[in-house]
């Protein structure tokens, strides 16, 4: 959940209730993530683990990208803010790999490619499980191959960005038949995700082939979560997500709104560059409390989610996934 539902006290939070928390290290500078990381260690004994983003090649001609850059000044003047300038980057990515080598967390996964072998061995060296995020089967064999120790199994329904290897493979398949198909080819632990908000879900994936569910969008209303406070007075109501590259460049679900509308269809695959041409615009937008014009990144489950603390939430879906798969198994032991 980089970009601001991930916090320190949101990891710290769902660690208390025997979960894995994380802490977003997307978008961040690295004695930020720092910061987080050493604020998670002075609370909590807990393992937690950081999520890195494995960068990619530039994926649009910067003419795209200046052309949809004029699309959007009207856009920023509305806002009263200045677009940024669009570049390429790696986020950090040696120098976080540094950090998280040499803080030993708990956990490392990877959105958005699959690191290395040479990567992941030195991630080994420091007894840190790799976790790489796969939306098909084809990504869950490359990532086996590399010696990742689990996979994230990313289905349609994640709210945010989809974490696959390759931008211009479109939406992907829906959880529960993802989890099927990778669980035939590759013998690795699974983690889900992709709308799940509630504990039903969480036994569904289970049922499935998981070996745990990992939530977000379920822990967006929880008072620990950096969620803007426009977006958590949406989150409950009847909203549509889709799929977009309006707000960063790279395909991500978010809840439909104005600026998704107007500006998707005109969006070239252009991520990190769209993402810091309209950074200082979405940011306005948020500070302005106008959900219309910044990205609202939500599962498709969003109106499940609970206005409670983080603690409480994670008990609360493994209660009930407990008491639902005691159901299950009741019926199915009926004649």
């Amino acid at each position: 959940m980089a970009g601001g539902p991930s916090t320190p006290e949101l990891a710290i939070a769902v660690g208390r209730a025997g979960g894995l928390g994380f802490l977003a290290a997307g978008y961040k500078s690295t004695p930020a993530v720092a910061a987080e990381i050493a604020a998670v260690r002075a609370a909590t004994a807990a393992p937690f683990g950081v999520n890195l983003f494995v960068p990619g090649p530039p994926a649009a001609h910067a003419d795209l990208v200046a052309a949809y850059g004029g699309r959007l000044e009207a856009e920023a003047r509305r806002q009263g803010a200045r677009l940024g300038q669009p570049r390429q980057d790696d986020d950090e990515w040696e120098a976080k790999l540094d950090l998280v080598t040499r803080e030993r967390v708990a956990v490392v996964s990877f959105t958005f490619g699959c690191p290395t072998h040479e990567t992941i061995t030195r991630l080994h060296e420091g007894d840190i499980a790799v976790w790489v995020t796969v939306t098909n089967v084809r990504e869950a064999a490359q990532a086996r191959d590399a010696r990742a120790d689990a996979l994230v199994v990313q289905g349609s329904e994640a709210g945010g960005h989809r974490g696959g290897f390759n931008d211009a493979e479109g939406g992907g398949t829906g959880l529960i038949a993802l989890l099927r198909l990778v669980a035939r080819s590759v013998e690795l632990p699974l983690v889900a995700t992709g709308g799940i908000a509630d504990g039903a879900a969480v036994a569904a994936v289970l049922c499935a082939g998981a070996s745990a569910a990992q939530v977000g969008t379920a822990l967006m209303l929880a008072p620990e979560a950096g969620t803007p406070t426009a977006q958590r007075a949406l989150l409950p109501e009847p909203i549509p997500t889709r799929l977009t590259r309006a707000f960063t460049g790279r395909l991500a679900r978010g809840m439909v709104n104005r600026f998704m509308v107007e500006h998707d269809r005109a969006a070239p695959s252009g991520y990190p560059a769209i993402h810091h041409l309209t950074g200082p615009l979405r940011a306005a937008a948020r500070a302005r409390g106008d959900a219309d014009a910044f990205n609202l990144w939500a599962g498709e489950a969003h109106e499940l989610a609970q206005p409670q603390p983080a603690e409480a939430i994670v008990r609360r879906l493994g209660a009930d996934a407990r008491r639902v798969a005691a159901e299950v198994a009741t019926r199915l032991q009926r004649p």
